[in-house]
């Protein structure tokens, strides 16, 4: 993307509007900045004062993109601790957003996707509608020591 060159004051200003919109990953921002050709200096500066003013606040972002993968999106925790990694969220950030998913609304999340593909499978047999379901949940970000317990409750020789 091409840089373009634009005013401290006018970067702040839009700055402000893109992180009122949603909540922002410092990295989001500081990436926003450089596009608008900030220096180094003005943009450790400018993230400062977002996070002064509480525009930027990196566990805020963390805490709702989590609850909003797992809820929207059906992200287990080690696929929304990937995507948080990969936006550079630090590491105790992280882990107090996978704490704020609710235990009990995690299993049922996960109990409810492994019944929905365990039944759209029905034309497969067996241990290969069970290696399919256990993919499928485990693609989507769900813990191997989660999934195999539901798989067994689910998984009746003969079907």
């Amino acid at each position: 993307m091409k840089k373009i060159r634009v005013g401290k004051e006018q970067a702040i200003l839009s700055i402000r509007h893109f992180c009122a919109y949603q909540e922002r990953a410092q990295q989001e921002v500081r990436d926003k900045l450089y596009e608008l050709g900030m220096t180094k200096s003005e943009v450790e500066e400018i993230i400062a004062d977002l996070i002064s003013e509480n525009f930027l606040n990196e566990e805020r972002f963390a805490i709702s993109f989590a609850g909003g993968h797992f809820r929207i999106k059906g992200w287990g925790k080690l696929k929304i601790n990937h995507a948080l990694y990969q936006k550079k969220v630090s590491n105790f950030n992280i882990k107090m957003a996978l704490q704020s998913i609710d235990q009990d609304d995690y299993h049922a999340k996960l109990l409810e996707l492994a019944n929905k593909k365990w039944i759209s499978l029905k034309g497969e047999r067996g241990l290969s509608r069970m290696a399919k379901t256990h993919a499928f949940l485990h693609q989507r970000g769900f813990e191997p020591a989660l999934i195999q317990p539901i798989l067994q409750k689910l998984y009746k020789p003969g079907t």
